[in-house]
């Protein structure tokens, strides 16, 4: 059995997840500035839910960004503790994957252009293709992570349906497109729950870093994360 626990403070959003051999749990809020309250006690909640501690766990995952620079710190930092504290290792996770995954959960749509809102006058995006197997879910990169301006982005070849709050944008960023998009949800943020279920896939490719490697993903050149020893410790 594979167990990994999933949290997400990227966005006004705050979820804990768990995913138990392709069983999910999640625990979704919307509560923006509450994250540093409430992170640590829907941990320990989901996990009393599941009748597990943290021993019982594969891996931990987090989005590790883009995203809100402090909501990135505080599920950075919960994680290197949890992780540190029970010697796991850690699974990094692209919110913008995470809500490509969510698209086509509700959906079915491959083709999604995953937006968040950077604030000032920029988003952070990235273009995926979304499919599921027998084998389980598929995701391919086909624009890779960037901040811009909606009005510095260059036409795309693709058409894409959108996601993520960076669709505030939606006037500018169709016009990009070959053709109008399909679906646009906008009121979506980035799920635990989609991030438990493509760390799994991760996981079994090996694509792990340790407590200490497990750092945010800013995408802003100026934004730096000190690394420091965890002080979280064992739960």
């Amino acid at each position: 059995m594979t167990t990994i626990l999933a949290l997400d403070t990227s966005t006004p959003a705050c979820s804990v997840a768990l995913n138990i051999d392709g069983v999910v749990l999640e625990d979704f809020r919307m509560a923006p500035r509450l994250h540093n309250d409430l992170i640590l006690p829907m941990v320990d909640q989901l996990l009393q839910q599941a009748e597990l501690t943290l021993s019982d766990l594969d891996a931990i995952a987090f989005g590790r960004g883009p995203g809100s620079f402090t909501g990135l710190r505080i599920s950075a930092g919960v994680v290197q503790g949890l992780a540190f504290g029970a010697d796991l290792p850690v699974v990094p996770v692209s919110t913008l994957e995470a809500l490509a995954l969510e698209g086509f959960q509700k959906t079915s749509q491959a083709y999604w252009l995953a937006a968040l809102d950077a604030r000032m006058g920029e988003i952070y995006m990235a273009g995926y293709r979304v499919d599921k197997n027998a084998q389980g879910y598929q995701v391919e990169c086909l624009l890779p992570e960037a901040v811009s301006k909606p009005d510095e982005l260059p036409k795309f070849k693709q058409a894409f349906s959108g996601v993520g709050s960076g669709w505030c944008y939606e006037e500018r960023l169709v016009s990009l497109l070959p053709e109008a998009p399909s679906h646009v949800l906008d009121d979506l943020a980035p799920r635990a729950a989609c991030i438990a279920e493509l760390a799994a896939i991760k996981l079994a490719k090996g694509e792990v870093v340790s407590a200490y490697d497990a750092i945010p993903t800013y995408l802003r050149d100026e934004i730096t994360w000190e690394k420091q020893a965890p002080r979280i410790g064992k739960r």
